[in-house]
């Protein structure tokens, strides 16, 4: 049985505090929730760090990211005080365990309100961590940890990890943060599912021909050798935020908005995945680095020319894959997913493209461009597109016909779109799951991945070179044209 959990958590623990995502989205995010009045009058941030600081120097330092990424039309001086005095700094080794006694005093008047921990460190921290917390007595049934992907480096180690915290958090305390989980537009893909009969009734292989999902970054690896080496765009992005998106676009309606329902839902989708023959698994994935070229009219060096840069390296930045998913909603119907760095816009979308009418009237030279597409745009511009087809005007034109969208934009003047780790802090405050990856859902994407990198593996399948500024490999249009198509750009 799930343990029970409080409505409203009371403290906030970050381990990881001088952190790039602790100073750039964590207490950016906790500044938003002041201004909302979301925090409890009683809610204390407790930071840890490794470094020599105290209360005031610490808040110095956050004042000076709310500062940095807090826009000047938004921030406000009050709410930047009020925020600031909710935190304290305690300096922790996170592996000694004789400096956890401190902590706990901390903690001793506020264990029964619901502390959250927020692991905003390297992964192969959570299992210590996990550990010096428990045995200093930091835990108890309505403790909350929040852990950051990647869950593992495959499907053995995501289960190594989740077996640490498990052995110390009841699966209703875990939050497993996906990012994109908390954005605008993918939370409203449940609405514009469920909640509009004209899109579910066509939301099947009878009415859609395929669908895309592209994550494209403009950024190289930003300083990250070692950890994307290891990793590569497969495990970086697809088998996180690109199949969380799937499983979204593609799961059956739940029977409510429960977070275990939900997540049953997409749990399905992942096992339905088909497995990629191994003959012909070459014409259904390409791989791809960047080789040196530009970014907004700048200049930037190949992979191998980064700093720390390992020569030869066969790691891959961009991945593109034509999936299916093997249930009676979707037989037939191609996923084709891709992602990469150093691509010319930095954009999130999902196009769903839907059949041409059966029987086409209209003069046969405008059928190939007649059909109806909706583009789901999850980043920069949040909102959604459906294009649909019209008459074009005048008395000499005929029946002659034009593409033309129908707009939805999330993004108002001035107005101030909750960033997804400001919703995602919000939800765990609250106790709910539904934001968050359940450890079925975490396994069940590894294996997926686990078995087509195994693939590529044995068949030492080519790294395709592309130039930094252009949408990847030619091999990935290929990939798109052998079935008479073309990505949506």
């Amino acid at each position: 049985m799930p343990r029970s959990m409080p409505k409203l958590a009371s403290c906030l623990v970050v381990f990881g505090a001088f952190g790039d995502l602790a100073q750039r989205k964590l207490f950016p995010s906790l500044f938003y929730l002041q201004q909302n009045n979301l925090l409890a009058d009683d809610f204390e941030i407790i930071a840890l760090g490794r470094r020599d600081e105290n209360d005031t120097s610490f808040r110095t330092i956050v004042r000076q990211s709310l500062q940095a990424y807090i826009p000047a039309h938004i921030h406000c001086p009050t709410v930047e005080s009020q925020i600031l005095n909710r935190i304290s700094f305690t300096k922790l080794n996170f592996l000694e365990s004789s400096e956890y006694p401190q902590l706990q005093a901390s903690l001793a008047n506020k264990i029964d309100g619901g502390i959250i921990f927020y692991f905003a460190t390297a992964a192969t921290l959570y299992a210590p961590v996990c550990d010096q917390l428990a045995q200093s007595g930091c835990l108890d049934k309505n403790s909350r940890v929040v852990v950051e992907k990647p869950i593992g480096y495959d499907f053995k180690s995501s289960c190594v990890i989740n077996d640490a915290l498990a052995s110390h958090f009841d699966e209703s305390q875990i939050f497993r943060i996906d990012h994109y989980l908390g954005k605008e537009t993918v939370q409203n893909l449940l609405a514009l599912r469920f909640a509009n009969s004209l899109f579910e009734s066509q939301w099947n292989y009878k009415h859609i021909s395929h669908v895309e999902i592209t994550v494209a970054e403009t950024v190289g690896i930003e300083g990250r050798w070692d950890y994307f080496d290891r990793a590569g765009q497969m495990r970086d992005m697809m088998q996180s935020h690109l199949l969380q998106l799937l499983c979204l676009i593609a799961m059956d309606p739940p029977n409510d908005l429960s977070a275990d329902t939900i997540r049953d839902e997409k749990v399905k989708v992942l096992k339905a995945l088909a497995k990629f023959p191994e003959k012909e698994f070459q014409q259904l994935i390409v791989r791809g680095q960047y080789d040196a070229g530009e970014i907004n009219d700048e200049a930037v060096p190949a992979y191998l020319g980064e700093q720390g840069a390992v020569e030869n390296s066969q790691t891959g930045t961009f991945v593109s894959v034509k999936a299916e998913i093997n249930n009676w909603r979707w037989e037939g119907v191609p996923f084709y997913l891709r992602t990469g760095k150093r691509l010319p816009e930095k954009i999130t979308q999902i196009v769903i493209h839907f059949k041409p009418t059966a029987h086409f009237i209209f003069n046969a030279d405008q059928k190939n461009s007649s059909s109806n597409k909706l583009t789901i745009r999850i980043q920069p511009d949040e909102g959604i597109s459906l294009q649909i087809m019209s008459k074009k005007s005048g008395l000499k034109k005929g029946m002659r016909l034009k593409q033309s969208p129908l707009d939805l934009s999330f993004y108002e003047q001035g107005q101030h779109i909750p960033d997804a780790y400001e919703r995602l802090l919000w939800e765990v405050i609250k106790g709910e799951q539904s934001m968050f990856v359940r450890r079925d859902e975490v396994e069940a994407a590894w294996e997926w991945c686990d078995h087509l990198m195994g693939l590529l593996g044995q068949s030492g399948a080519p790294l395709n070179l592309y130039p930094a500024g252009s949408w990847g490999p030619e091999e990935s249009n290929e990939l798109m044209a052998r079935d008479g198509r073309t990505w949506h750009e």
